[in-house]
Order: C-alpha cells, then sequence, then structure tokens
C-alpha cells in the first residue's frame, strides 16, 4: 500500500528572532536537512508525497484550552517585544509572526498522515514537521512546542475513525509531559516514553517523569516513563528495553494504531541527549513496531539537533517503513548497569498492571531512580564533567548502504502447489549446483539441491527471503547447516517451533544457536548454543508463546547476530496462523533479512500466510489473550536466570551476574 512523506518547506520560515541560548538549536535546518537527505537517497521519490493542511480550530480544540489558542492566534499580529513578553509566560519556547502558521500545519500534517493510514490509502509513513508537540499541555506552549501535534493526532483517531486502542511511543530524549498529562487517566491511550532524567536533574525536571508515575484512577497501567539516569545510552540499552518493556506490554495493550513521537535527539552526537546508539537502532525501533495494528504506523517527527545525526536517522526509519532489509547490529554490548536499574524499576512498577510483567523482580535495594543529588559538590562534578562531555566531538561511521536484493522472496513448492503472488519459484532447472545435488544421498535430493541453491542466492543478496516445502523439516535443517558453517564467518540462528528432535551435533562449535519452542521436556539444560523452551501449553498457548519471542528469541538473536535465520516449523507443532506470522516477521530484524522457512511438505495451507510476511505484510493483530500460563511464565524466567551469565541482553535486574558494565 505504500509509505507515506508529509514535508512542506513552509514549516522552516519562522525561527529565533532574538539571542536565547535555551532556543538556538531549534532551526529550519533541522527540517531541510532532514528532507534533503531523504532526496538525496532516493527514498523522497519512493515515497507517497502528501500534501499538508492547517488543523482547523477544532481539531485543536480537541486537547487545547480555547483560551490558549486564541492567545496564539494573536502572535502573527505582535511586535519583536510583544512576542518576547508572551513568550516569558512559557518555558523554553520563542515565538514567530509566521508559528501559529506553522504549528497549524504541523498539527495538521500529523493528521493527514492518520487519514491516509486509517483510509489504507497507505500502509504507514512519517510526517516531517515543525514545531514539534509533545512538550505542549492543555494550556501552555513548552519545549519549543506549540501545539501537541501527536496528541491531537490521538484524539483524532479517536473521534473520527473510532479506534479504540491507541499506543504512542515517545523514543526523544526529552519527557513528553504534554502527552502524559493528556491521556495519565485514559485506559485507551498506552503511552511509552524513555527520557534523560539523571535523578530529576534534567530538563524538564518532572517527579511525574519517573518510572512511577503509571497513570491515574482507571488510566493506571498506562503510562510508561523510562528514566535515562545517565548519558551514554548505546544500541544495547534501547533495545533492551523495547523487548523487555514495551513490546510485551503493547502487544498485550493490541493497539488499533501507533503513533511515534520520534525525536532523534536520542540518537548519537546529540548536543541535547548525549546518547551513544548510532542511526540503525532507529530502523529496528520502527521495523519491531510494523507488526503491532496491522502495521498502521504513523511517525511524526518531535526533536533532533545533530544535523548530521537527525538526517541520517529520519532515512534509517523511513527505509524501514518502506519495507527494506535492516541493517545488522553487530557487537552488542548488553545494557549498563544504570539501564538495568531503570529496567528493574520500570517492570516492577507496571508488574501489578499488566500479565506479561507479573513476574517481574522487585525494585532494586535503594531508591534508585527518585533520589535527588543534593550535595553541592555532587553537583559540581556533574555540571564539571558535562561541560568536558560536550566539547568532546562524537564521531561515528555513516550507516552502511541497505541493499535490496532483486528477489525479495523466493519458494521451493512441489508442483501441485501454487505459488503466492510476488514470490519466486525456484525450479529443478534454475542453477542448481551439480557438485550440491551430488553430495546430498537423501531421497528428497531434489528438493534439498534447491533449499541449498536458495540458501547459496541469499548469501549473494540476489534473494532476500524464502520459504520451502520439505519431506524433513529436520534433514533439511542439518543439510543447510552443514552447507554454510564451514565458512568461518557464517553464523546460523534456528528457530524451532514444535516438538522434534535437533541433532546435537550442529550446535557444538557455536556457529549454530538452536531455540526451540516445544511441549516435550528435553535431557540438554545446559548448552550455552541449544536452549529449549519447554511451554506446558505448547505452541498453541499465544501468551507463553509471545512471552519466550520477546523474553528469550529477540534478546539472544540480537545479540548472536546472525547471518541467515532458518525458521522451522516442526510437524504438528500447533502454532496459530497469528503468532506464526507474527514470529516470521520480528525475526527478519536480523540477518538483513535473510530468513529461510521449512516447512513439512503437508503444510500447505501455511504457504501463503508465510510468504505474505516474507514479502513485507504486516502480521495480523494478536488478539484476545489471555494471561501467561504460570508455570510457562516460570520456565522462561528460569532459563533467563540461568543463560544471562553468557547472553547479557537476557538481563532484566542491576544485580544479575552477567557481565553488566559502566558504558
Amino acid at each position: 500500500m505504500g509509505t507515506a512523506l508529509i514535508y512542506d518547506e513552509e514549516m522552516t520560515k519562522y525561527k529565533l528572532l532574538w539571542v536565547d541560548p535555551a532556543c538556538k538549536i531549534e532551526t529550519p535546518e533541522r527540517l531541510t536537512v532532514s528532507y534533503e537527505a531523504l532526496v538525496r537517497n532516493a527514498l523522497a521519490e519512493r515515497c507517497i508525497s502528501v500534501p499538508v493542511r492547517e488543523a482547523t480550530n477544532s481539531e485543536i480544540l480537541l486537547v487545547h484550552s480555547e483560551e490558549y489558542l486564541e492567545a496564539v492566534k494573536k502572535t502573527p499580529y505582535m511586535t519583536l517585544e510583544d512576542l518576547k513578553e508572551f513568550t516569558l509566560q512559557y518555558g523554553d519556547v520563542y515565538f514567530h509572526p509566521n508559528i501559529y502558521h506553522c504549528a497549524k500545519l504541523a498539527a495538521g500534517s500529523a493528521l493527514q498522515l492518520v487519514d491516509c493510514v486509517m483510509t489504507e490509502r497507505v500502509r504507514n509513513g512519517m510526517a516531517l514537521v515543525r514545531p514539534p508537540g509533545h512538550h505542549s499541555q492543555h494550556s501552555a506552549a513548552n519545549g519549543f512546542c506549540v501545539f501537541n501535534n501527536v496528541a491531537i493526532a490521538t484524539r483524532y483517531a479517536k473521534q473520527k475513525y473510532g479506534v479504540k486502542r491507541v499506543l504512542i511511543v515517545d523514543w526523544d530524549i526529552h519527557h513528553g509531559q504534554g502527552v502524559q498529562y493528556c491521556f495519565e487517566d485514559d485506559p485507551s491511550v498506552l503511552y511509552f516514553s524513555w527520557h534523560r532524567y539523571e535523578h530529576q536533574t534534567f530538563w524538564p525536571q518532572l517527579r511525574e517523569s519517573d518510572y512511577d508515575s503509571v497513570g491515574k484512577e482507571k488510566g493506571a497501567g498506562f503510562n510508561i516513563n523510562v528514566p535515562w539516569n545517565q548519558v551514554g545510552m548505546e544500541s544495547s540499552d534501547y533495545l533492551s528495553v523495547f523487548c523487555h518493556v514495551l513490546l510485551p506490554v503493547a502487544y498485550e495493550f493490541c493497539p488499533d494504531l501507533v503513533l511515534v513521537c520520534a525525536g532523534f535527539d536520542s540518537a548519537i552526537g546529540d548536543p541535547e541527549g548525549k546518547m551513544c546508539a548510532t542511526p540503525e537502532i532507529f530502523a529496528h525501533l520502527t521495523h519491531l513496531l510494523m507488526n503491532l495494528a496491522g502495521g498502521k504506523l504513523c511517525v511524526v517527527l518531535e526533536g533532533g539537533y545533530n544535523l548530521t545525526s537527525l538526517a541520517q536517522s529520519v532515512c534509517q526509519t523511513v527505509q524501514t517503513l518502506l519495507g527494506d532489509p535492516l541493517p545488522r547490529l553487530a557487537n552488542l554490548s548488553g545494557p549498563c548497569r544504570s539501564a538495568l536499574e531503570s529496567l528493574q524499576c520500570v517492570r516492577s512498577a507496571h508488574r501489578q498492571y499488566w500479565s506479561c510483567l507479573k513476574h517481574a523482580a522487585s525494585l532494586p535495594p535503594a531508591d534508585i531512580s527518585t533520589k535527588r543529588i543534593k550535595l553541592a559538590e555532587e553537583e559540581a562534578k556533574t555540571e564539571v564533567g558535562e561541560e568536558e562531555k560536550s566539547t568532546e566531538e562524537k564521531v561515528w561511521p555513516e550507516p552502511p548502504k541497505r541493499f535490496s536484493p532483486p528477489v525479495r522472496c523466493a519458494s521451493v513448492l512441489p508442483d501441485d502447489v501454487t505459488r503466492p503472488d510476488g514470490c519466486k519459484r525456484l525450479g529443478a532447472d534454475q542453477d542448481v549446483n551439480p557438485l550440491t545435488a551430488s553430495k546430498l544421498k537423501d531421497d528428497d535430493c531434489d528438493t534439498l539441491s534447491r533449499v541449498i541453491t536458495l540458501v547459496e542466492k541469499m548469501e549473494q543478496n540476489e534473494i532476500c527471503s524464502g520459504l520451502a516445502l520439505v519431506c524433513d523439516v529436520t534433514v533439511a535443517m542439518t543439510q543447510v547447516v552443514q552447507h554454510l558453517t564451514p565458512d568461518p564467518v557464517n553464523r546460523v540462528l534456528i528457530v524451532c517451533v514444535g516438538n522434534g528432535k535437533v541433532p546435537s551435533h550442529i550446535t557444538r562449535d557455536g556457529k549454530t544457536l538452536v531455540v526451540q519452542i516445544n511441549s516435550e521436556e528435553t535431557e540438554d539444560q545446559n548448552s550455552k548454543y541449544y536452549i529449549p523452551v519447554f511451554l506446558k501449553k505448547g505452541c498453541s498457548d499465544t501468551s507463553g508463546f509471545m512471552h519466550a519471542v520477546f523474553g528469550l528469541i529477540l534478546p539472544l538473536g540480537y545479540e548472536y547476530d546472525p547471518n541467515l535465520v532458518l525458521l522451522v516449523r516442526m510437524p504438528d507443532s500447533g502454532v496459530c496462523d497469528a503468532v506464526w506470522q507474527q514470529l516470521t516477521g520480528l525475526l527478519q530484524s536480523f540477518a538483513k533479512g535473510h530468513t529461510l522457512v521449512l516447512m513439512q511438505e503437508n503444510e500447505k495451507a501455511f504457504v501463503g500466510p508465510t510468504t505474505s510476511v516474507l514479502l513485507g505484510d504486516p502480521a495480523p493483530p494478536l488478539e484476545n489473550r489471555q494471561a501467561p500460563n504460570t508455570e510457562d511464565l516460570n520456565v522462561v524466567e528460569r532459563l533467563r536466570d540461568r543463560l544471562q551469565v553468557n547472553w547479557n541482553l537476557l538481563q532484566t535486574t542491576s544485580e544479575c551476574t552477567g557481565a553488566a558494565f559502566q558504558h
């Protein structure tokens, strides 16, 4: 259905007209460099251009007071001195004669994006807007923000389209307190924000930005704050919070629409954020949200003040929305101790509200997040340290070019199975290596030789992903591993769904990591590279299955960083279509999308749903989920406890024994 891009040069036509150190970083160039980068990388031309429009008074009043709107309406007619005086009413914001017009365009752009997504004119999209919005409140401008673009879009979607549940993900480095205030008592809106907090010393220095501000009244549990209490957070820290907090809760919430407050001041090099996550992380964060809400995802620009990392991050986000394979994230180290403290606090604060977190550990022994740094000498040290850090110019490599293979998905299918639209069939006469065929002694050697040929073409980036129906998935899996692992640089992640014997020798050299979700206990419980996940209800239990996906498979996959993902559907696995499709989509986070799905020949009914996801369609939502079985939760947690010594991204508490460290 395509990806919308909303941009208009008109929103660059205001700027700071006086000297204000706090506001000087909010410049028109933020928008122009972002759009020019999309044009330069041939991404803008691949998007569906959507014109901007002004938000109407009634739309702005969905969030803001009439008194505030009437006051802002007067700013185009004010003198410079009047604008300065007007600005003094609010915090860290400035006004300009054209800002009211631009603010209406910014809010209207978010509404245009919602219209396009909800009417299925597009699948998803991004709005490059200015001024940003997530700090503005019912009756106040704040933090460069005039109207709260995403909050207005949320109420608009609920009113116009009857959307019942909206997820707002705010990855800006500042807390979007305006969004929180708007929805803190509303259980139909789940608001997630991570932000610099540093024990309440970082702007906006609000007590209600801490982890224990979870919402009010009926909205309790629907406000998730992740406070970063030190700078220098890396991609590992961001991914840990997604895997162990946001994704489990978001899937339990099951939104009808996802809106992102996309602030890229959380990227490396930003003078406000002072974080170390490279732009590629935003490709992954975007992808991990794309199977929620049937793919209805609206990304709206907020902050971002390093013009280089801002432009790169915008490109990474849009390229993912367009469906291109993700870049690999190499050398992930695991979360630092400060991130683990915040993670543990958040999970503990929300375990009474979400069944997926009810097993979470208690708060750390010390009151880590809420304590203020009061001693004058400590404050002085902090200020000196910040000043030293600000003079250090961050240097990072330009994100690698993301290559889309000519063939998105290919299949090896029996002649009596119809090839799905858009999926290339790999026939017996298509460049099968005779040497490969001669090595295969199995009765299914013709099919297996085509499977190996498919793998070779994936290695050569001629094909992105594939699917094969075979006589015996275990034999096919073994043959693929034997073909790949002689190359010293190859690593294979195998995810087996269902019961069945996995040959033990394939994991001995560490070049193959196997995670098997099944309903049969196995003898081998001590291997680092064979991880059986025994679920009492088996793969048919959606909640237990997805708990294992978020808590084990995704963190393990990111840390292992494979070259190829093998998704193996064992006979009679019992997994339902929607769960299988969700797993297929999430596994494309790894290996630049090189995912090979192996299924038994009699599972022809699953060919269509599987290839649909491999071709880039979103998986259907997982509705009507029950609470995970307590025994299954305990199994996953025991596995996490045992494995986190070797796998740092499995850690969720600051007391864990793994290699957590200060970045």
